[in-house]
């Protein structure tokens, strides 16, 4: 028990989960950036985290009975996934289309929108509850929560779906 107490152990531990939270990180972006198409970033992300992976995985199986480092490495991978998804919604690469449902207030909402420089196709339905306006805006994913603010500055109750969105032929981005 007196070796896990030392800090050569925990601060091998220490390497590894640092090491694991960078990996997990670059994982879940190199994920991200292939499904929009990202293939440069997905490559170098890919090669980087190849080489954390191998680093902290032989760390690992040098020792199996050290506990420390096989919790390190676990903590490391859960942490990481966080991180990554974090930075991804930071770094708000690509595109995303929106969908705003609104009962009574679609016109008001599209013309704001608008009037920000962003495109707003809008469509008439009917909801659970009558008639609604159906607005449709496909943007960069920077400009998400900018347009998700003015929605609900406009119309709390409206409905909001977002999707991720890979472009494929033209089109107006806004800002």
């Amino acid at each position: 028990m007196e070796e896990f107490l030392s800090a050569e152990v925990w601060l091998g531990a220490g390497v590894i989960f640092i090491l694991r939270v960078i990996n997990m990180t670059l994982d879940t972006l190199r994920i991200r950036m292939m499904a929009r198409g990202q293939k440069a970033l997905a490559f170098l992300f890919g090669v980087i985290e190849t080489i954390i992976f191998l680093y902290t995985l032989s760390s690992v199986f040098e020792d199996l009975d050290n506990i420390v480092n096989t919790l390190a490495y676990a903590f490391g991978f859960a942490t990481g996934s966080i991180v990554g998804m974090n930075l991804d919604e930071r770094l708000a690469v690509g595109y995303i289309h929106l969908r705003v449902i609104s009962p009574n207030r679609g016109a008001l909402i599209a013309e704001s929108l608008r009037g920000q420089g962003f495109a707003v196709t809008e469509f008439s339905g009917r909801g659970r509850d009558g008639t609604v306006s159906m607005l449709s805006l496909s943007v960069k994913r920077k400009n998400a929560k900018r347009i998700r603010a003015a929605v609900e500055e406009l119309d709390e109750n409206a409905f909001i779906t977002a999707e991720d969105l890979t472009p494929v032929r033209r089109g107006y981005w806004g800002m």
